[in-house]
């Protein structure tokens, strides 16, 4: 296999009933930005990392092909258990989360430095926020029951994501 090689996650792309609140969530709480996409006949957005080069990391759409046989695009991540982020700032995100009225759990990676934060984007999709916790100023996760983050056990509540709706 001379020559073949990933390089790295190119994007992921996100099915969406309600594109503004995926959009607004991608942008408004974790703070991505939003790049050129191309017209694919559909409605989308393409979402990038806000720094210089920055690539479109997540895609977006509704409608069309986002529709499954029952005409409604899917909720949750099926097969896929969760898309994971590096990042930093762990304080902020914590803020960012009340500010817009949304659940998460925290946790701390055993026998390493890296805190995470875990929380879900409208359409029901678990994101992992990983951070090197030595980088980060702060008190380290909340390991408490209420807020400690349990391997397989959901706590999407769509209900909790109206200051997203447009």
């Amino acid at each position: 296999m001379s020559g073949a090689a990933i390089h790295g996650l190119f994007h992921v792309a996100i099915k969406t009933a309600d594109l503004e609140a995926t959009r607004r969530f991608y942008i408004d709480v974790l703070g991505l930005v939003e790049v050129p996409r191309p017209d694919f006949g559909y409605p989308g957005a393409w979402l990038a990392c806000p720094h210089p080069g920055g690539g479109a990391i997540v895609h977006i759409y509704a409608g069309g092909p986002a529709l499954g046989t029952e005409g409604q695009a899917p909720q949750g991540s099926a097969a896929i258990d969760h898309l994971s982020l590096s990042c930093s700032g762990f304080a902020q995100y914590r803020e960012r989360f009340a500010a817009h009225g949304l659940d998460w759990r925290e946790f701390l990676v055993p026998g390493t430095s890296l805190w995470q934060l875990f929380v879900y984007d409208p359409s029901g999709v678990q994101l992992e926020l990983t951070f090197e916790g030595r980088a980060e100023p702060g008190d380290p996760p909340d390991m408490s029951p209420s807020r400690a983050y349990v391997a397989g056990s959901s706590f999407f509540d769509r209900n909790t994501y109206p200051l997203l709706s447009a």
